[in-house]
């Protein structure tokens, strides 16, 4: 089985801050890094990383941020099919890192909104029956419902974190087979039990320092939060919910308590490092991870 995950793709600039700053403000702040991010490059990198096949696709701009995204992707174990547009730049995130390890993102989507509907659906060539397409809410309306149909009609399950929230999503659920949200993206879409009545198969809500849980139509499992010092929190709900896949993909079967002790791990091991990618667990740790 293979996973395609078609999103958006930055160069991410973090900056450590006292505490974010009122209207007005200036303020004084470090450069903490500059790593590859970007919701679907995240939860790419983390999916491959476990050794499900993976590939990625994702527009970027022609240009130094463009080429410096391509050399990146090019030392991960994916297949990273990334499409070269004029007259856009890469998108980029700059990252506000407070003290107390919680943080702010503002994130550009001018490549993102520039992936059309037919290169959506060209990303999907190669899937079969069985397959996995994942998908976050950086993309216009159209390109991500064309995306999510052509896999139905390939017979791929298909995988949805709406995030950054849009108007659109409610469209969506009946395409969608799971959908990983957090507290605050549950109520704003009106509940786990609404995303279940529209045809959502598996909801994983996470929960923080809490932990998180599996949500189905059957009941509700719930899995603790491992343990660790916050350094940063930069990407771990992506490395989150790509172990999560992989986990059940990789072992032949849907979600379970197991995928989500594994992704729980691994995402306290990105929490516990700064950076976004380079905090993810590399292949021998995610090794060690999904051997437990």
């Amino acid at each position: 089985m293979k996973a395609f995950v078609i999103g958006n793709v930055a160069l991410d600039e973090t900056l450590s801050i006292a505490d974010f700053p009122q209207p007005g403000a200036s303020i004084f702040g470090s450069t903490l890094s500059r790593d590859l991010g970007g919701k679907g490059a995240n939860q790419a990198i983390a999916m491959a990383r476990t050794g499900l096949a993976c590939t990625f696709a994702a527009a970027v701009g022609r240009g130094a941020r463009g080429e410096e995204v391509a050399r990146r992707l090019a030392a991960e174990p994916l297949d990273a099919r990334l499409i070269d547009l004029d007259g856009v730049d890469t998108d980029l995130s700059i990252i506000l890192m407070a003290e107390t390890g919680e943080n702010a993102v503002i994130t550009t989507r001018e490549a993102a909104s520039a992936l059309s509907p037919d290169m959506a659906r060209a990303a999907l060539e190669g899937a079969r029956p069985g397959d996995l397409l994942v998908m976050q809410g950086n993309l216009s309306a159209e390109t991500t419902e064309a995306a999510l149909r052509r896999a139905r009609a390939l017979g791929l399950r298909t995988a949805l974190n709406p995030s950054p929230l849009q108007p659109y999503f409610g469209a969506l659920w009946p395409l969608v087979d799971m959908a990983f949200v957090n507290e605050g993206e549950a109520e704003a879409l009106g509940g786990v039990e609404a995303l279940l009545a529209q045809g959502v198969g598996d909801v994983v809500l996470t929960l923080g320092g809490r932990g998180a849980a599996l949500i189905r139509s059957e009941g509700r499992s719930e899995v603790p939060s491992q343990p660790c010092t916050v350094v940063d929190t930069t990407g771990a709900g992506d490395c989150f919910m790509a172990v999560a896949l992989a986990s059940a993909m990789l072992r032949g079967g849907r979600l379970d308590a197991r995928a989500l002790r594994h992704a729980a791990r691994a995402a306290a091991h990105t929490v516990a490092r700064p950076g976004t990618v380079t905090a993810f667990p590399d292949v021998a740790e995610m090794a060690a991870i999904l051997a437990t």
